[in-house]
């Protein structure tokens, strides 16, 4: 371990009811569980308490959920069903699905009792698939609000850093981003938001608190609660094997910096550690030849070390071809991450072409789709090799870029050396620096100011759908996402990056594994980015990773101590 490291409890050989190996939505499992008076603790791979979900935008999606309603949302459960069930399709077994809207409410309900985090309802940020059945433009994203990871107390060092830090210290919730990205064009909007995103933030270094936002909150409110409650977490510490006996899993065995301990288990394993986002081999093997550089904004730990180690037991694995695409700006250098575009590919005055010099696709579709889309084409025999988001001066000088570069500043001087970006006074110049066709290109371009200039988009449908329109400029009309570029014009190279993989073992609705033949192993349970997508190929909203994570670690919490109680009882 390097010296730099925070240091973790020693681990040592114990039993206990419940072992939680992963520490982003796992801790959610911890908690419902010590509130349930189970025994139980968590194993952390890396050095830092908090996994994906500490380095995510950090919402929930759940159907009416207690939070949305006391916000004054118009939901039921059962529009959340509907819309669930158009979306998902026949992609994932339909209990799954229905144990996730069973127990949404109580999973809310005991994340607030058992952590300092208070929800809220992100208002207008549209389900992805809204014109589907059961659809909701206004959405059922939830966030923590801002959270004092102060109160992590001497345990602060071990919490997961955040991927990028601003300036000054400005809790920026998602809910927030999207006006902070117009404050140009929408000021009496936006400018109060930054005003007391700032104002907090510099209130908190005055006050010695420490505020923060999306996945830091949600993730350092987690990490609180344990701590509060006494629920040890060991950093530093790998799973090496799964103990059975006639079958069923009773422990394991952990590293924990070059030393190995055993941990019995009363009630089971929960596997919570991830998926193989940055297994090469394995994404290569499941989803695309094409995968040869590491792009991932997943935790550096999801390596699927858990895939193999289920198998051995004859676990069900599925979904594994799926992940949570993200279009994303091309590293400046290997090893670097690339910077994710949301609301920059909405934005109106931009495209997005391919290496031919033509539009091909909707560019303001959520991003999983959009990465679907691309492997869709590879299987056609027609990929997308590369990719450049193409804009003019006028969006340069309008909205926020890829959250470094404001208004009318210019893009890095870096992303120029490296070529990842491209400056010209017209569409012929500027295809001549990036390489692209430039007979393509105008043609593109001048098909695009056409349809832009008319407010519809009749090649891709840009900006039919209430999830396009969210991250658009709601000044600019007739529709929000078009504009016809003029001018000097940019290029950005883009990459189809993810914020991790979510194909992994199968369970059923009460999180245990399943055998290929329909069995479920005894003591065994995953969940997150872990198990199979729940909403099989689909991203059915804002934050539809992590509440997958949070529900059926509340559902696992619950499942065990029954069986607690049941053995207690026999």
């Amino acid at each position: 371990m390097a010296d730099n490291l925070p240091v973790s409890p020693p681990a040592k050989d114990c039993t206990v009811d419940l072992l939680v190996v992963g520490s982003g939505t796992g801790m959610a499992t911890a908690l419902a569980a010590h509130e349930r008076g189970l025994d139980v603790l968590v194993a952390e791979k890396t050095a830092y308490v908090g996994g994906s979900t500490a380095r995510s935008g950090g919402a929930y999606w759940i159907p009416a959920n207690p939070a949305m309603m006391r916000d004054g949302a118009i939901d039921t459960p059962e529009r959340g069903r509907e819309y669930i069930s158009s979306v998902v399709g026949d992609t994932s077994p339909e209990a799954r699905w229905q144990a996730f809207m069973d127990y949404g409410d109580a999973t809310v309900n005991m994340l607030e009792r058992t952590t300092p985090l208070t929800f809220f309802w992100a208002k207008g940020y549209s389900d992805y698939h809204p014109e589907e059945p059961g659809g909701d433009a206004t959405g059922r994203s939830c966030e923590a609000k801002p959270f004092d990871l102060r109160q992590l107390g001497s345990e602060r060092p071990r919490f997961r850093p955040a991927t990028m830090s601003a300036p000054v210290p400005m809790p920026v919730t998602g809910a927030d981003y999207k006006w902070m990205n117009l404050m140009v064009k929408t000021p009496l909007k936006s400018i109060p938001k930054i005003v007391k995103s700032v104002i907090q933030g510099m209130d908190g270094l005055v006050i010695k608190k420490e505020f923060s936002a999306g996945g830091q909150a949600i993730a350092g409110g987690m990490f609180a609660g344990l701590v509060n409650a006494g629920v040890p977490v060991w950093t530093n510490t790998a799973l090496v094997r799964l103990l059975t006996t006639d079958g069923a899993v009773t422990g394991a065995v952990l590293n924990q910096d070059g030393r190995e301990v055993t941990v019995k288990t009363r009630q089971g394993v929960v596997l919570a550690a991830g998926g193989f986002d940055h297994n090469m081999e394995m994404r290569r093997q499941y989803q695309s030849e094409s995968l040869t550089q590491d792009l991932s904004l997943g935790a550096e730990g999801n390596t699927g070390d858990i895939i193999g180690m289920t198998q051995e037991l004859g676990a069900e694995l599925a979904n594994m071809d799926q992940t949570w695409w993200f279009p994303a700006v091309a590293p400046v250098k290997e090893g670097a991450l690339p910077a994710i575009l949301l609301a920059e590919r909405s934005l109106p005055g931009s495209l997005i072409v391919d290496q031919s010099g033509r539009r091909f696709i909707n560019e303001s579709t959520d991003y999983m789709s959009f990465g679907q889309k691309l492997m869709a084409l590879e299987k056609e025999g027609t990929p997308v090799t590369e990719m450049w988001l193409v804009f003019d001066q006028q969006y340069r000088n309008s909205y926020v870029f890829a959250g470094g570069s404001f208004p009318r500043m210019d893009l890095p001087q870096a992303w120029y050396d490296a070529g990842i970006a491209h400056k010209a006074d017209n569409v012929a110049e500027l295809a001549r620096k990036t390489g692209l066709d430039a007979e393509a290109l105008a043609s593109t371009v001048g098909r695009f100011n056409l349809l832009a200039g008319a407010g519809n988009d009749e090649d891709f449908q840009r900006g039919a759908s209430a999830y396009d329109r969210y991250y658009g400029d709601p000044t600019q009309a007739p529709n929000p996402n078009l504009r016809p570029l003029s001018g000097t014009v940019y290029a950005v190279k883009m990459v189809l990056s993810d914020l991790g993989t979510c194909g992994g073992v199968m369970t059923d609705r009460r999180g245990r594994v399943m055998t290929a033949k329909g069995e479920a192993i005894p003591g065994l349970y995953a969940q997150g980015n872990a198990a199979a997508n729940i909403f099989g190929q689909t991203y059915p909203g804002a934050g539809a990773t992590i509440s997958q994570g949070l529900v059926y670690g509340y559902i696992i919490a619950k499942d065990a101590a029954e069986r607690k109680a049941a053995a207690r009882a026999a």
